[in-house]
Parts: C-alpha cells; structure tokens; sequence
C-alpha cells in the first residue's frame, strides 16, 4: 500500500487525490477538472493503474499565452496493493472528479476500465 500511496504524492501538483480503504476494496478519488469520461483512459496492466487523461482548453484568438501553468495531460502508472485487483472494478467521472473502486482480491490480467459520465 505504502508504494499507491508514494505514486499519488508524486502525481503533478495540479493533480489532488485522496486515497480510500474499505474491508474489500480501495477507492481513489482524482480531481480532473476539465477532464471528461471521453478524454480520460483508465487501465490496468502489469499490476499498475494506468490513467491517461487530457484537458480541452480553447485559446482565444486575440490571446497568446504569457504563463502556462494548466497541465494538458496526465499520464500515470500507479502500483496496485498486493491485494487489489481489476476483475470488478469500475470508475465514474462527474464534474471533473473521476472515483475509481478497485476490489481486493487475487491479481487480475490486464483490462480496460470504463468511465462514465454522470
């Protein structure tokens, strides 16, 4: 556990997340803003959750940028506890805050975990 919990510290600054456990499950809440269930790839391979998600941002014509500081991607491996796995888990994007519950058990292959949108 102490490895998931190092990985969400060592996401971006711009990226919050809080990191939950119940009796047989984990729950990882990720601040996303402007991130949609359409832009967001969530996956499990080689006992890692693989999250790719990217920020539409529109620029004004009349406007160049004088400071970017708004990432326009996220793209993170994060180790799994020894006893999480992705058989059963699923993931849901509202406003901007994606929740991903992932089941303990035995290891699962590697698969992709639908988002939806609320």
């Amino acid at each position: 556990m102490s490895a998931l919990r190092d990985a969400l510290r060592e996401l971006p600054e711009a990226v919050f997340a809080d990191l939950l456990e119940s009796d047989d499950a984990y729950l990882i809440v990720l601040d996303l803003p402007g991130v949609s269930g359409e832009t967001a790839d969530i996956s499990i391979e080689n006992n890692k959750l693989v999250i790719e998600a990217r920020r539409e941002k529109a620029l004004p014509p009349e406007f160049r940028y004088v400071r970017e500081d708004r990432s326009l991607f996220l793209d993170a491996e994060i180790p799994l506890p020894p006893d999480a796995t992705g058989a059963g888990a699923d993931a849901d994007m509202e406003r901007g805050v994606l929740e991903i519950r992932l089941p303990k058990r035995e290891a699962a292959p590697e698969q992709t975990i639908e988002i939806e949108d609320a």
